[in-house]
């Protein structure tokens, strides 16, 4: 059995300060056997983890669309920011990619319902616990949603931070591509526990770090 991080971002993401050096070192440390690398609309940080430990390394990427964030894996071409739903969809399935829906109903990054059910037909999966979420509700939300769309669940930590990383994570077989993922996914468990609020001032102070030049992004 294989223990899945689903969504961790590394310093190739505006928002975190995390190099793929010492993710790698992190996931390996507390037992994490595979590691989807999510950047923010980059999968650079993802290719140099992967270059440090191939077997560990799934290369992904959050994709900011239009209208909410997608969240896919076997990445192998970055998709841009700021497409309309459909179309970063359309790319990320010519390149095989498996699809979810980043935190489908956080109050603040979440998606507007009519915009969410027009894709449902179109992903593979909704992200049904996100440990950065506020509100334990907004991940109810989003497993009840997965049910009743007959949707696949992922889980994810969505790290910004190495304190992070394992907080929400996937027990399941082994998987090598989009769909053998599927297939792992239907028998799988999840271990999950929110973040504190308050790792969200990590998020802001690396923003401002790169702002200011005190840390030169990638």
């Amino acid at each position: 059995m294989l223990t899945l991080e689903f969504h961790c971002h590394t310093i190739y993401s505006k928002d975190s300060l995390t190099r793929p050096e010492t993710l790698v070192q992190a996931a390996r440390a507390k037992g994490i056997t595979r590691l989807v690398v999510t950047d923010h609309n980059s999968i650079g940080g993802a290719l140099a983890a992967q270059k440090l430990d191939p077997e560990l390394v799934i290369v992904g990427e959050e994709v900011l669309t239009t209208q909410g964030e997608l969240l896919a894996a076997f990445v192998s071409e970055e998709v841009p920011a700021r497409l309309p739903p459909l179309e970063a969809i359309r790319r990320l399935r010519a390149q095989g990619a498996f699809i979810s829906v980043s935190h489908p109903f956080d109050g603040h990054r979440g998606w507007q319902l009519e915009h969410l059910l027009a894709i449902a037909p179109l992903v593979d999966a909704v992200e049904i616990f996100n440990a950065r979420c506020i509100f334990e509700r907004e991940n109810q939300l989003a497993a009840e949603f997965a049910s009743q769309h007959n949707l696949l669940g992922t889980v994810g930590s969505d790290a910004h931070t190495l304190r992070e990383l394992g907080r929400a994570v996937t027990v399941l077989e082994n998987f090598h591509n989009a769909e053998t993922l599927k297939s792992a996914l239907r028998d799988a468990q999840h271990r999950t526990r929110l973040s504190s609020p308050l790792i969200h001032f990590a998020s802001r102070f690396a923003v401002t770090a790169k702002e200011l030049g005190w840390v030169k992004r990638p």
